[in-house]
């Protein structure tokens, strides 16, 4: 069995799905998954989790990614990339550095955004993007994200290039159309590159076509892979009693946590799973075999 986390630099013009199931023979793994999805137009990190660790791909989900975004001035369609339909065009000549860079200013921080039609979420049941190729329009509710940062780094009319940190949840596709729909203009995305998922960087993850032992490098254990989590080393009383459903109780005042998951360790200092954290209480919220 391999309980791993592959950091997989995924290529363009491969669903996520297909990525996985690569991954997944190259390993002869039983179970695969992955911690968030990259549309077949977009490249770069995809954190493949390998039989135990698809129970860890939500923990994972969680953490603050970065991309490094091409966008086209002048054209928006109905995906909000260049895989779409052009369902509008408007002039951007008018647009200085000036202006694109006071308007990113706008993006910064806690907004409120509105998933694309064409996306994964769930809407009764159907996917949103299998609707909209029916012609079904649905009114998806905004929802808040958070940009922690957005830099320029190019700017040739009509395409404009720049780098993004965000929160889980956040399309950058959406983000790009409403740039362009607040200078006044029309956007899509061309190009999108995940760099980086907390601290799984695009410089060791491994590319098909690679030697295998490339793979080294982007190998992780579930518990070196979710480290962002605070963690608790169990003596064998509180041990004994998890393992049979009773929950933990943090008597020790001076124990603070920032981070509402936690790692739960054995005496021996092995990862025994994830506890979640409520008034002191400690309870399994994932076990690991």
């Amino acid at each position: 069995m391999q309980n791993i986390i592959i950091n997989l630099n995924k290529p363009v013009n491969m669903s996520s799905q297909q990525a996985v199931t690569k991954i997944k023979k190259l390993f002869n793994a039983r179970k695969a998954g992955h911690s968030g999805t990259l549309d077949p137009i977009a490249s770069g990190i995809l954190l493949v989790c390998l039989d135990e660790a698809t129970k860890v791909t939500r923990f994972l989900s969680d953490i603050e990614k970065e991309y490094v975004v091409k966008m086209k001035f002048g054209e928006r369609t109905d995906s909000y990339d260049s895989t779409g339909k052009v369902i509008e065009k408007r002039p951007f000549d008018f647009l200085t550095e000036r202006m694109i860079f006071d308007t990113l200013k706008k993006f910064t921080g806690a907004i409120k955004q509105k998933p694309p039609l064409y996306s994964a979420i769930k809407v009764k049941g159907q996917r949103l993007y299998k609707l909209a190729r029916k012609g079904i329009n649905i009114d998806v509710p905004e929802r808040t994200i958070n940009i922690m940062e957005i830099q320029a780094l190019a700017f040739n009319p009509p395409f404009f290039e720049f780098k993004v940190v965000c929160s889980k949840g956040t399309y950058i596709r959406t983000l790009c159309d409403d740039i362009g729909i607040s200078l006044g203009t029309a956007a899509h995305v061309i190009s999108l590159i995940r760099t980086r998922i907390g601290s799984f960087n695009i410089q060791d993850a491994f590319s098909f076509g690679e030697p295998e032992n490339k793979l080294i490098n982007a190998i992780y254990s579930i518990d070196s892979a979710i480290s962002h989590l605070e963690e608790i080393i169990l003596n064998p009383e509180d041990f004994k009693k998890l393992r049979n459903g009773f929950p933990y109780e943090i008597t020790d005042k001076k124990m603070t946590f920032k981070t509402h998951y936690i790692r739960l360790k054995t005496p021996e200092n092995n990862l025994l799973g994830i506890g979640k954290l409520e008034n002191n209480l400690v309870k399994i919220e994932r076990l690991l075999n």
